[in-house]
This record gives structure tokens, C-alpha cells and sequence, in this order.
């Protein structure tokens, strides 16, 4: 479980980015951050991997406080972030060099078979094209068996096709192993797609606005009613974090029988 409990965060400039942000993610949930520009996504993802200090409030899994960067918690960032002068195979072992060697290049051939790149190992990453690279660093941060993966906007570089089918092959990669997965997005689309649930975020300071289920099966039919329904129900909420007078917090129907 990926606890945060009454986070907040103020920099040094006197700006707010967070306050009192209490949230839970359960073992094996997919959940997606979704919010305007200054609801404090991005800060929130960076607290949660230990890459930044909480101004007040605290981040657990499993009650471990994250202070630091964890081995139990992964991050993919809205760039590869790719090593140049290590090989494809090479970048994906990176954090996996304790272990033996055999142990280590099977996880690897898994991991780009996996996503489509078997035999891709040798190349560089200057070879690669943008949605290949993003893939290699998704199955990076993957291949070490995180407990926790968080992911920031990993696919808003790409175009729609490309990102259509690098959110199938998160979605293969995660049910191997299912960790927790806390995605930050822009894209209604996409958390639609992904999320067990999408909790909207409301600006200066950022907050949490409204935590909406999406019970829907997968793979998620992007063209049925229940589909359009769950990315309505997101925008609803988007609208009403963003002080619309029309969408402020109200019931909206949720496929599948879930509820607010």
C-alpha cells in the first residue's frame, strides 16, 4: 500500500504546491493523477519517490517513511532519460547489477520481449526511435520489481498512435507482476484507459477534488458507451476543480455499477 497522509509541500518562494493531500493506493491499483496546470501533480510524484521533502506530512509503502530515493518505488520520467553510452540491455540492467548474471539477462530478454524488442539489446539508444526509448525505460524501471511505480505523463511526448500502444504494453508489463501504479496524465483518454481510479486534483494549492472509480474490464473497449461515460465523468470533475460554477462536486453516474 502507498499511503500519503496529510502532505504538503511549500518552496522556498513562498509557493504552495500542496496541502493536506491524504490519499491511499492499494496493492496492485493503477490510479491516475489528473488536474490543471499548478495542482501540484508533478510535486506530488516527486515527494512520493523521495526525490524531494515533504513541507508537512509523510509518504509510506508499507509503512516504510520514503525519505530518499527507495528500492521498493520506481519513477519514469516525461523523457527516457537514457544512458548514451550504455547499450539498450545495458540501460535496463542498470538497477539490477546485484544480481547474478543469468538471473539478470533473463529478466532483461523478458522485459524487451515483453514490449517488442527482442533482439533490441545490442543497439544504442540513439538508434532507438522516441516510442522505442520510452518503452526501454518503462521496462528499466520495471525490471527491478518495484513495489511501486510512479509515472510522469510518460507518453505526452508521443503521437496518439504511438501512445495507444505504449499504454497496451504498460498494461501487459504490469500484469506480470502488478505493482502499484500512481500515473500522472493530462490525457482523460488515458486515464480511462488505464486507471482503477482517477483522482482529480485541484489548484493553488493542490488538493484533492474528487477520487472517481472506474470500474470498467480489461482490455477497455475506448469505442463502447461505458468508455465515454468514465471519460465524461473526469471531465466533469476537471471542470468543477477548475471553479466552473456548472460542474462543481455533484453525483455523476460511474459504468459498472461503481460510486463516488
Amino acid at each position: 500500500m502507498l499511503t500519503l497522509d496529510r502532505l504538503s509541500k511549500i518552496y522556498a518562494n513562498g509557493t504552495q504546491a500542496l496541502s493536506d493531500v491524504t490519499m491511499g493506493v492499494a496493492p496492485g491499483e493503477i490510479v491516475a493523477l489528473v488536474g490543471g496546470s499548478g495542482c501540484g501533480k508533478t510535486t506530488l510524484l516527486r515527494l512520493a519517490s523521495g526525490l524531494e521533502q515533504a513541507s508537512g506530512g509523510r509518504v509510506a509503502v508499507d509503512g516504510d517513511i520514503i525519505s530518499a530515493p527507495h528500492p521498493d518505488v520506481g519513477i519514469v520520467f516525461q523523457e527516457p532519460r537514457l544512458l548514451p553510452w550504455l547499450t539498450v540491455a545495458q540501460n535496463i540492467a542498470f538497477g539490477v547489477e546485484h544480481l547474478p548474471k543469468a538471473e539478470r539477462d533473463a529478466r532483461v530478454d523478458e522485459a524487451l520481449l515483453r514490449v517488442g524488442l527482442a533482439g533490441y539489446g545490442p543497439r544504442w539508444p540513439r538508434e532507438l526511435s522516441g516510442g522505442q526509448a520510452q518503452r526501454v525505460a518503462i521496462v528499466r524501471a520495471l525490471v527491478a520489481r518495484p513495489k511501486v511505480l510512479l509515472m510522469d505523463e510518460p507518453f505526452s511526448a508521443l503521437d496518439a498512435l504511438t501512445r495507444a500502444s505504449l499504454q497496451d504494453h504498460l498494461l501487459a508489463l504490469w500484469e506480470a507482476h502488478r505493482p502499484t501504479l500512481l500515473l500522472v496524465t493530462h490525457d482523460v483518454e488515458e486515464a480511462a484507459a488505464l486507471a482503477d481510479r482517477a483522482i482529480v486534483m485541484q489548484p493553488r494549492p493542490g488538493r484533492v477534488f474528487k477520487d472517481i472509480p472506474i470500474d470498467l474490464p480489461r482490455p477497455r473497449d475506448r469505442l463502447s458507451h461505458d468508455f465515454a461515460e468514465a471519460k465524461r465523468a473526469i471531465l466533469a470533475a476537471l471542470d468543477g476543480s477548475l471553479g466552473n460554477p456548472h460542474s462543481s462536486p455533484r453525483r455523476i453516474s460511474v459504468p459498472s455499477g461503481a460510486s463516488w
